[in-house]
């Protein structure tokens, strides 16, 4: 008698387990974690230690402005406040030269016209002469306090080594001759720059002469 076996039916495996969830994060949480994913990918992140920290690179901070160029500011926004309220346009490098008779009004309103109030005669002969009206007067007055000694110290100043060169002499000796006119153009100029100083944060405001 032959005896028939059946082949054993394999047996069946558990049913895999579905993944566990995640629990869901609080209410609000998506919307408060907005704007701070924001700046970390703004700033960058930084793992130390296992702490998340952020790692912001400072805006560069813009070049500070030399004395000069303070005063320089300063002067060009009191003489183009000036045009401005004779109806002029201030002159700017690059612009389409306007009509002979407008730059002709806008040179007399800048610098003065007719005859020349100041004039100083330098050791080397030159004579440099300036007015007392027109709108780049009324700037230094502003800044310097006081027009003509400004004009003549500058002068003299800014000639020490023409000067020098003229009487054959060291710049040394001629700076040592001139240490009242240097100690006051230093004068002259600290109040000129501290006002220009306060002239330009109150950019925003009117400048008036």
């Amino acid at each position: 008698m032959t005896t028939s076996s059946s082949t054993p039916s394999p047996t069946p495996r558990p049913p895999t387990p579905p993944p566990p969830s995640r629990p869901l994060p609080p209410a609000g949480s998506a919307r408060r974690g907005g704007p701070a994913a924001v700046g970390l990918l703004g700033c960058g992140l930084l793992l130390l230690g296992g702490a998340a920290l952020t790692c912001c690179t400072p805006a560069p901070a813009p070049p500070r402005l030399s004395p000069d160029d303070v005063i320089k500011a300063a002067t060009q926004r009191l003489t183009d406040d000036c045009l401005l309220r004779q109806g002029l346009t201030p002159p700017r490098p690059g612009q389409s030269p306007p009509p002979d008779a407008e730059r002709e009004r806008v040179a007399e309103a800048m610098f003065g016209a007719g005859r020349t109030e100041l004039s100083l005669r330098l050791p080397t002969g030159h004579v440099v002469r300036a007015h007392t009206d027109g709108c780049l007067a009324a700037a230094q007055r502003r800044l310097y306090g006081d027009q003509r000694r400004w004009f003549r110290t500058s002068t003299i100043v800014n000639n020490i080594e023409p000067e020098a060169a003229h009487g054959d002499r060291t710049l040394a000796e001629v700076r040592a001759d001139r240490s009242a006119e240097l100690a006051d153009w230093q004068r002259l100029r600290a109040r000129a720059l501290t006002e220009a100083e306060a002239l330009l944060q109150r950019r925003n405001g009117p400048a008036s002469s």
